[in-house]
Formats: C-alpha cells, structure tokens, sequence
C-alpha cells in the first residue's frame, strides 16, 4: 500500500475515524492491528519476520534488565508469537477474498503450511524458554551480553538471510570462477521483505539502548509492537528510538487542531515532493541511466542531476508524509532530512540527510569503533568502515559499497584537511564563499548520487569517462521532464531557499493566511499535474 494510492487515502480514512472514537485503552490495539494489515498488504507472509523480531527484542529486553519476565509477559509474547505464525503462515487472504466474491480459487487454510507454522512456532518458543532459564542463572554482566546478543544476532540474521544470502553468494561464486575453479551457483529464490532494514534497526537499537542502561525496557507487550510496527514510519522510517517514541505511544495523546493542520500540510507537501516531483523526473532519469545506445556529457549532467532531485523529493517526501500521518495520530516522528544539499561540507550533508540513519550508525556503530577519540588515522578507520557499512544497508550490491566508500572518502578528506589547519566548522561569514563551498559540495554529492543510481560498474566507469572526456558535448539525447516537475521543482527551489535563509523550518506558519492557503492551494494543483494511472513506489521501499 502506497502512501501515494487511493486505497491508503481509504485505509487512513477508515484508521483516523476510528481511532477518534476509540478510548485511549483501546486505541493502540487497533492502531497495531492497523499497521500489521498495511504490512500485509504487499506480502502477507512476511509481517511475521516482524511479529518474530518483535516478540524476541521484547523478552531480551525485560531479561537483560530485570533478570525474568512474569508469567503473563511470557505467555503474552509467546501466544502472540504462535498467532503470529498461524495467521500470516498458516492463512491465504486470497482464499479469503475468493470466498468473500463467491468464486473459486484456493482455500483460506492451507493444511500444510498451518501444520509447519503452528510446530515450528511451537519449537521455537519452547527453545526461547530453554534460553530463558539459562539466562535467568547467569550472574548480571553476562546475562545482559548474551541478551545483547541474542537480540543482535536475531535481527541480522533476519537481514542476512532475506537481504544479502544471494549477494554475498553470487559475489563469492564471480571470484571462484575468476580463479579458474568451475562452481555452480546456490542462487535461492528469496523474495526481499519490504522496509526490513528499517524496522530491523529500529528494534536493534532497544535492546542496545538498554543494554547501554540509557532506557528501561517496557512492560506492556503491545506498546513495545506498536512501536516496531507503527504505519506511517514502518516502511521506509524515520527510523525512531525506543526513548523518543514509546513514551507517546505509552500516553494518552492529545490531538490538538495545531498538529492536526501541521500533520496535513506535511501530507500535502510529501505528496507534492512525490508525485510532481519525484515521479515527474524519473521517466527522464529511467531512460538515461537505462540507455544502451551512445550517451553526451550533457545526458550525464542532465540524468545526475535529475537523479539528485528525484532521490531527495521522493525519501524527503516519504518522510513528510509518514510525520505528517503522524501527527494525526498525535505522535511526532523525528524530522529526517534538514535542507541536505545546502550543505558546505560532507559532515554537515550526514546532518542534513537521512538523519535518523546517520545518527543510528553514529550511535551504535561509529562510536563503539571508537569514534574520533584517537590519531586522525584511527577517525578515519572508523569513518570509512560506517560508511561501508552505511553503503551497504542501502543495498545488496556492490555499487552501494562503492558509494559508501566514497562518501567515507569525502569525510576522511574532511576531517584531516580542518585537522591540519586546525578550522572549526561554521558557516562562512562570506556569501559569496558560503555560495562556493554549498556548489562544490553539491557538485561532489551529485556525483556519488551517480554512483548510487548506476545499475553496474562498467556504467560507473562510462559515465565517469564522459564526465572528464567528452567535456562540452551538449548532444542531449534524453526527453524533458513532465510539466509538473519543472514547475514543483521551481517552487520547492524558492521555498527551500526561503527556509535556508530565515533558518527557520516553520516559516510557513507566519505567512499571512491567504499567502498560506494560496501557497497549500499551488502544491496541491501541482501536484493533480502529476498524478498517474499507476502510483510509483518510493525509491527507499527496497531497502
């Protein structure tokens, strides 16, 4: 379910009514229930891998810090766990809407497969509880590292498994037959969950936080799957932390006429990113970098470029709408990019972009490495092997790695160029430089954008070779972006500039209402410009 498609306009309708009506004791549950079905609507198999990561981070939590959970908390988790397998392992929601039309077509229970998931999640609950009582005997400080563990080991698994098995396969099996060894390929069929790596890490970063003694686990079961499964974030983040999230969720919330009239403008100014936007460039974008006949310099500054536009409407407009939908909700989701391209800097861009990842892998992996507090080489160490690893959430291939070694290039050259000259960091009193430092920057980050949207290195390196050889050849071969994007891209350009030079993110509230309504008014218009038959996915739903 696209956040850009009428059904999920009929599904928040539906949602938001009936959670208006609902006491506050009964409004998770059904916000829970909710987000599960918004899950399910792209594969209804794999909202158990979340019901799974969930229920295990639960007991880890309590375990780690407690030392036992009571018996209500075990039967809860576990009675959830082994629904959980039935419902969407054992069940075909085919077979229920062929039953429901009165037509023929597979079964609702599929014998088989109910037999294998109410076993297996039997096994595997009564192994959990084999675990359990192990762990309840361990002394504090070993208790809470196997915990840690466990709840680690859980959910890369769950990542390594369904997101890069086939990568890291296939990559070994090119090298053995690069060294002249005749290998067959163990090339598995595996379907890639849609925003696993999303909820995966946010529910990692619970059980590390507690670990850390930064947060106290939750005793309530259904709040904590709330806040793994929440909808509006769920599929493609923020990725929010336990600590900023659970307690709004644990609360009753209070929907006030500001953040509701906040939560739609947010909706329309996602949507306007989206469609008019994002959608009105990737036609354009499509053809350049899916070309196989001869390409100019100009389709290749004209395709980065747009590429850069693309990638930042659509993730920024994801993330505008998942608050805004949120707000409705009376839950704030934490703001996920700040104006990234007016960047002066690579450090300040991994401020600006992508913020809730940027944090995460600052907080739970960079300073662990050590962080800054060593020589300039041990920084940058740890720099380039965050952005690897950055690199590579993005995406099980290896052009996601190459962009993320550059970036951690980027940021190496950084530190140890105000290393030697002893700079701190701050904005350039002199326009004129502020205006230099943002152009290159953004020149440097377009380029990586081009190494990320490339689909192999060999289209790397031609690209590359007609950026530094074929300077000057305007031959244009590629087609005009729609209407709509030109227009969108002209008025976000002077909003964005708006914003960046009053530094203020709210300046649209002290607008003069009609400027306000005129100004929701255009986004809205612009956006009908763009709407399709057929609603694009956002760019990060695959990662």
């Amino acid at each position: 379910m696209l956040f850009n498609s009428p059904e999920f306009v009929v599904f928040l309708l539906i949602v938001y009514a009936t959670y208006r009506v609902l006491p506050f004791q009964f409004q998770n549950y059904m916000l829970l229930a909710a987000s599960y079905f918004f899950y399910g609507w792209w594969d209804w198999r794999f909202v158990f891998l979340m019901a799974l990561s969930t229920a295990v981070d639960f007991w880890v939590g309590l375990t780690m810090d407690r030392g036992q959970l009571s018996l209500r908390e075990r039967l809860v988790s576990a009675g959830f766990l082994v629904l959980s397998a039935i419902l969407f392992l054992g069940m075909n929601p085919k077979g229920l809407v062929s039953s429901t039309q009165g037509s023929g077509g597979p079964s609702i229970i599929e014998p088989q497969s109910l037999s294998w998931a109410i076993s297996g999640s039997l096994l595997f609950c009564t192994v959990a509880y084999g675990i359990y009582r192990v762990l309840i005997r361990f002394d504090e400080e070993k208790r809470r590292r196997t915990c840690l563990i466990i709840s680690i080991a859980t959910q890369i698994t769950i990542l390594a498994a369904f997101k890069y098995f086939n990568f890291f396969i296939d990559s070994l099996t090119t090298v053995i037959r690069d060294m002249g060894v005749e290998t067959s390929t163990l090339h598995l069929n595996i379907i890639l969950p849609v925003g696993l790596s999303f909820y995966t890490f946010q529910s990692m970063s619970y059980a590390i936080d507690i670990y850390r003694r930064e947060l106290k686990p939750t005793r309530k079961f259904f709040d904590f799957a709330l806040f793994v499964a929440f909808f509006p974030q769920l599929v493609a983040g923020p990725i929010n932390r336990a600590r900023h999230l659970l307690p709004q969720l644990s609360m009753p919330r209070i929907l006030s006429l500001e953040d509701s009239t906040r939560g739609l403008y947010l909706i329309v100014l996602g949507l306007f990113k989206k469609i008019a936007i994002a959608d009105g460039v990737a036609p354009v974008v499509d053809l350049i970098f899916g070309s196989t006949g001869a390409i100019s310099w100009a389709d290749v500054i004209v395709g980065t470029l747009l590429f850069a536009v693309q990638i930042y409407a659509d993730f920024s407009g994801y993330s505008d709408v998942a608050r805004g939908v949120a707000k409705l909700f009376g839950v704030d989701l934490m703001v996920n990019f700040n104006q990234p391209y007016f960047s002066k800097s690579p450090r300040e861009f991994w401020q600006r972009w992508h913020i809730s990842l940027s944090t995460w892998l600052g907080d739970y992996l960079y300073k662990p490495l050590g962080g800054s507090r060593g020589t300039l080489a041990f920084t940058c160490r740890n720099l380039m092997i965050t952005m690897l690893l950055g690199g590579l959430w993005h995406g099980a291939a290896w052009n996601y790695v190459l962009w993320g070694f550059y970036h951690g290039s980027l940021l190496c050259v950084h530190r140890t160029w105000t290393f030697v000259r002893g700079d701190r960091e701050g904005s350039p009193s002199n326009p004129l430089k502020e205006f230099l430092l943002i152009a290159v920057f953004f020149a440097l980050t377009c380029y990586g954008w081009l190494l990320f949207r490339a689909h192999s290195f060999d289209q790397v390196a031609s690209f590359t070779t007609i950026l530094f050889t074929d300077f000057g050849n305007l031959d244009y071969g590629g087609s005009m972006p729609r209407p709509s994007a030109i227009i969108g891209v002209a008025l976000l350009g002077v909003m964005e500039i708006a914003q960046y030079r009053r530094k203020d993110a709210h300046f649209y509230q002290r607008l003069p209402l009609p400027l306000l309504g005129g100004l929701i008014a255009t986004m809205i218009y612009i956006t009908s410009m763009g709407i399709s038959n057929e609603p694009a996915q956002f760019i990060y739903f695959q990662f």
